[in-house]
């Protein structure tokens, strides 16, 4: 396992973080008293924050079938959160036992599970990266031990960009990471928005930034930047649930009013 010694592992839980978060959401108990109390804020006011949850999970289990399905055998996945089964991995090596996978993420909280995300099997490899997504160029030399980025990879960059305001250089770093895969790579994310529920996103913003959280929401064409000098699978972008969902099960509650959330998958040319 490549990075920091998970027993040197040190949680601060004096504020709530989002992968702690997400985990609550999801039904998960490696989570704290203040991300908890945070989720339930959040709660209050969008009460399907944990169906907009899943439905993340859920486009990242078709989109990673589907890239497997047209070949690809290496996925770089970037925020990978508190272990959820199944993982990526998990589905990438039910349709290609040999796919390799490294999950990067930078929650010490994330570390202390990694042991459970690399379970794969034998024909495979899995491994995991201890490593902020703000270091491209960090992630990039780690990946690089695992995979062979001289061939097609798959990157996935799931509800994490939302978190990385445009001054921290979002766009640059997809840019950045991009920059070294090969033709035939694919960039696959979502991202939540404020487009469908601005004024319940302002007050989630605002409450998040008090607790050190902070929430960038992109509008469509703001999402869809990212994907600039790439070539988009059809449909495109689209609301999460909404890609490509005959490749997985619906989620319950997904259809009980918008789903504040993009999703895309593309390939680098």
């Amino acid at each position: 396992m490549t990075g920091q010694d998970p027993t040197a592992v040190v949680i601060d839980t004096s504020r709530p973080h989002p992968a702690r978060m997400y985990d609550w959401y999801l039904g998960g108990k490696d989570n704290y008293p203040v991300d908890e109390e945070m989720g339930r804020q959040m709660l209050a006011l969008e009460p399907r924050v944990p169906v907009m949850a899943r439905v993340n999970r859920a486009f990242m289990h078709r989109a990673t079938r589907w890239l497997a399905q047209q070949g690809v055998r290496q996925f770089l996945d970037i925020g990978t959160g508190i272990p959820t089964e199944p993982n990526l991995h998990q589905i990438a090596q039910r349709v290609a036992p040999d796919a390799r996978v490294v999950y990067c993420d930078n929650d010490p909280i994330v570390l202390a599970h990694a042991a459970a995300l690399l379970r794969g099997t034998p024909e495979g490899t899995t491994e995991y990266l201890q490593a902020d997504v703000r270091d491209p160029d960090a992630i990039l030399a780690g990946a690089k031990q695992t995979l062979d980025l001289d061939r097609p990879v798959a990157l996935s960059l799931v509800a994490v960009l939302h978190f990385v305001p445009d001054e921290d250089g979002a766009h640059e770093l997809v840019a950045r990471l991009l920059s070294e895969l090969a033709p035939g790579s694919h960039l696959m994310m979502t991202h939540a928005t404020a487009d469908f529920t601005p004024e319940e996103s302002a007050v989630a913003t605002a409450r998040l930034k008090s607790a050190g959280v902070t929430l960038a929401l992109r509008s469509r064409a703001e999402f869809t930047r990212f994907f600039d000098g790439l070539d988009l699978v059809p449909p495109g972008v689209e609301t999460v649930h909404r890609w490509h969902p005959e490749l997985g099960d619906p989620v319950p509650g997904q259809d009980d009013g918008v789903i504040p959330g993009y999703g895309a998958v593309a390939r680098k040319r």
